[in-house]
């Protein structure tokens, strides 16, 4: 069984994945962090994240930076979103996705093109939403736990432009695949976004 969760940023995909893979027992890939890991790489070689041949040179990246904390900076999740724009970054880490979710029993991925490209023969599909200003509210409050002090103006005015530039690109722009269950988190907790999630997928599995 593999279930395609996407979404945009501080949505609730990943809980939500993550929820999902504990629940029914498979692997969980954030396919996020393999793009972040390339900004890192960038940031770190002092490359230009918005040169195509730059971007492309950091996807030959040590695994051991998938497991860097520095991943999870605001800086990093922008020169992300900058990198994943590249149609050359995306095929280089297009094969490593599709083999994990095709692996033996299945898998569950999410990030932004899981349903639309990675895996179109997913079993279940969703599409995690909420309001922007919630997702800047959620991101802000992480960003402090950590001891940022960016402020939530500045949260919500990169995470606009995130939306616009993942939504615009010309490879494998963030939208729903066409049979993907919408999933709005902007007024559920946290547990009833996992629950509400379990009840799609088993709706798309009794279909099977």
């Amino acid at each position: 069984m593999i279930i395609a969760v996407d979404g945009p940023a501080a949505s609730g995909k990943g809980t939500i994945a993550k929820a999902l893979a504990r629940h029914y027992n498979l692997p969980h890939l954030d396919t996020g962090l393999l793009y972040r890991a390339v900004a890192a790489t960038v940031v770190r070689l002092e490359l230009d994240p918005a040169k195509e041949a730059d971007a492309v040179a950091a996807c030959d990246f040590d695994e051991l930076t998938l497991a860097d904390p520095v991943l999870r900076d605001d800086e990093i999740g922008q020169v992300a979103s900058v990198v994943s724009a590249h149609p050359l970054v995306r095929a280089a880490l297009l094969q490593r996705q599709k083999r994990f979710a095709h692996q033996d029993g299945g898998a569950v991925l999410d990030g932004r093109d899981i349903g639309t490209v990675i895996a179109p023969d997913a079993t279940a599909k969703l599409f995690v939403r909420a309001t922007p200003a919630i997702r800047a509210r959620r991101r802000h409050a992480e960003l402090q736990g950590r001891g940022d002090t960016t402020s939530y103006d500045k949260v919500l005015a990169d995470i606009r432009a995130r939306d616009q530039r993942d939504s615009s690109r010309s490879a494998a722009p963030l939208v729903p695949a066409t049979d993907a269950a919408l999933l709005d988190t902007s007024f559920l907790s946290i547990e009833a976004s996992v629950e509400k999630a379990i009840t799609i997928v088993e709706e798309r599995r009794s279909r099977l």
